[in-house]
């Protein structure tokens, strides 16, 4: 077994190795090769590598690395990518991958940096001399067992409540809402459209970081989408008052869950209503009903808000991999290494 080196470009042509290690490797829609080569199509500087532990066809890890500063490789990481671009076959060993892999890699890496991995598909490393593994974030899912009801009944006083209270107030005002779900790839185009809308009016339109079709974010969505509902993994959800989309999720789907990758609301009438709670209301209630997955999982940092829906969180974790041990010792001393 060693590790072969590609251009990141050529992708594409070893789309069927990463298929077959993804499967075997947790199934995560966020390594699909489709997230990944759209992550590519749009984000790619042209420097990254694709690294392939294999023998002749017989693939074990695979990864995507791109120099970070002087001596660091970091595994593909835009922000728009919730787990860094790393799998491998269970029960392989952290230390003999990394190890092989820093020196494979060129211009001689004093470091790697293994980042946003999911407990729940690649074990965390214990500390070692190479090996120094730390928290990222907590997440959040919510397992869709038992019914919408049973699942309600234990959500907190104050969210049902609230949630009770807005929708009369809705009704008192003649306000009809209405849940929709777009799933066709012809669909895409529209509804990024309408997320840019809604999200270049609120504070991320006035940060210049909002979501537009225009914009490098809204090419990714929109390809990543449509190479998912193709495949009929992808969902985009609209929540309307009336005639105006108020509300959006932005949602692909794999290995029995989804992912809730993007959320978008109407500030403008947020101190009214909670126009993203409520879809998330019914979404949840209909993802019960219909029994067709497992999993709703979030992927971002666990919020207040997150803690109403659920109460199940891990926590992410980074791994940072040393070629010598001293510049593990180091790290222990505080220096930025």
């Amino acid at each position: 077994m060693r590790w072969t080196l590609y251009p990141a470009s050529d992708f594409l042509n070893h789309q069927n190795l990463w298929r077959q290690l993804h499967q075997e490797a947790g199934a995560s829609p966020l390594l699909d090769p489709s997230f990944i080569s759209s992550l590519l199509d749009v984000f790619s500087t042209g420097k990254e590598i694709l690294a392939c532990y294999k023998s002749l066809s017989n693939v074990k890890a695979m990864c995507i690395m791109a120099p970070g500063r002087r001596g660091f490789w970091n595994t593909f990481q835009p922000s728009q990518a919730p787990l860094g671009a790393w799998m491998h076959e269970p029960g392989l060993d952290w230390d003999e991958l990394l190890n092989t892999l820093i020196k494979t890699l060129p211009g001689f890496p004093l470091a790697l940096g293994i980042t946003q991995q999911d407990p729940d598909l690649v074990v965390r490393p214990e500390n070692s001399k190479s090996i120094y593994s730390l928290d990222y974030i907590p997440t959040a899912r919510i397992s869709l067992r038992g019914t919408f009801d049973d699942y309600w009944t234990v959500r907190g006083k104050n969210l049902r409540q609230n949630m009770k209270k807005q929708r009369n107030r809705l009704d008192s005002e003649s306000v009809v809402t209405r849940l929709q779900l777009s799933t066709k790839p012809e669909e895409v185009a529209e509804a990024i459209a309408d997320y840019g809308r809604i999200e270049s009016a609120g504070w991320k339109g006035k940060n210049g970081t909002s979501i537009h079709p225009a914009n490098a974010q809204g090419k990714f969505y929109q390809i990543l989408l449509e190479q998912f509902c193709q495949r009929g993994m992808g969902r985009i959800y609209r929540y309307w008052y009336n005639e105006s989309v108020v509300a959006m999720d932005l949602c692909i789907e794999g290995n029995n869950s989804i992912i809730i990758l993007k959320t978008t609301y109407d500030e403008s009438i947020e101190n009214a209503t909670s126009p993203a709670f409520l879809m998330r209301q019914e979404i949840f209630k209909q993802l019960f009903d219909d029994r067709g997955l497992e999993r709703v999982e979030f992927y971002g940092r666990v919020m207040e808000w997150h803690t109403k829906w659920t109460h199940e969180f891990r926590t992410l974790y980074h791994i940072n991999y040393y070629r010598f041990p001293v510049l593990r010792s180091l790290r222990n001393l505080g220096q930025k290494i």
